[in-house]
């Protein structure tokens, strides 16, 4: 499997290099946001490790072009910043996963494995279910050709709802990937979310997409 790894700060990008060829990948490089857009438009990568604080274009702008192209192969993306803007920043513009540096490589590794082992051809440009549409590239969000305004955080949560449409998503999964603090299991925070979205994707279209798993999360359901 073949990767670009897109990091400006030389030891970093050393050590990512040095850890997944040991791992057994093939391993490209650009140090700046244009040479990444280059090399992702000339080559076919199973998968991109875009730290978030490159030259410009910095990741998230990158990452926004990659998809704006049509480009779907898996993106990781690589932030020292830990505050949610920045997380639900990278979601919006189409990051697939986001990892906080310092990280482990095991969990490096582990991320990776899980990106490629998805089929980028068989992800749309345009997420779907049923008459729900939200385009990453351009955050709309549409349900039976009518546009529905989100907040960045109803659009992050959708996004990761229907990112994996059928799929139980647990309070606790959600508020790692959404809020980025501890769960005490006391917060309401994702509950509180959930009802927003169902005001907005909803109830007004009659609808009951966004269904609670008693006792485990929530999920999207496809058939609804």
């Amino acid at each position: 499997m073949r990767l670009l790894v897109v990091e400006d700060e030389p030891g970093m990008r050393s050590l990512l290099v040095r850890s997944l060829q040991r791992e057994g990948y093939a391993v490209d490089t650009a140090d700046n946001g244009e040479d990444a857009l280059w090399s992702v438009a000339e080559n076919a990568y199973d998968a991109v490790v875009l730290d978030a604080m490159i030259p410009a274009p910095d990741g998230f702008e990158v990452c926004r072009r990659i998809r704006a192209e049509g480009q779907w192969v898996p993106v990781l993306m690589l932030t020292a910043r830990d505050a949610v803007p920045d997380r639900v920043r990278g979601l919006d513009a189409g990051a697939d996963d986001y990892l906080t540096k310092p990280f482990a490589l095991a969990e490096l590794f582990a991320r990776i494995r899980a990106l490629t082992r998805r089929d980028p051809l068989e992800r749309p440009a345009v997420l779907q279910v049923g008459d729900l549409t939200l385009d990453p590239a351009s955050r709309l969000v549409r349900r039976g050709g009518v546009d529905i305004a989100l907040s960045p955080k109803e659009f992050a949560l959708l996004h990761e709802l229907m990112r994996r449409p059928g799929e139980v998503h647990s309070r606790t999964s959600l508020i790692d990937h959404l809020w980025d603090f501890a769960y005490d299991g006391a917060s309401n925070v994702v509950d509180v979310y959930v009802r927003y979205l169902r005001d907005k994707v909803d109830r007004p279209f009659g609808r009951d997409t966004i269904r609670t798993v008693r006792g485990a999360g929530y999920r999207l359901d496809p058939d609804a």
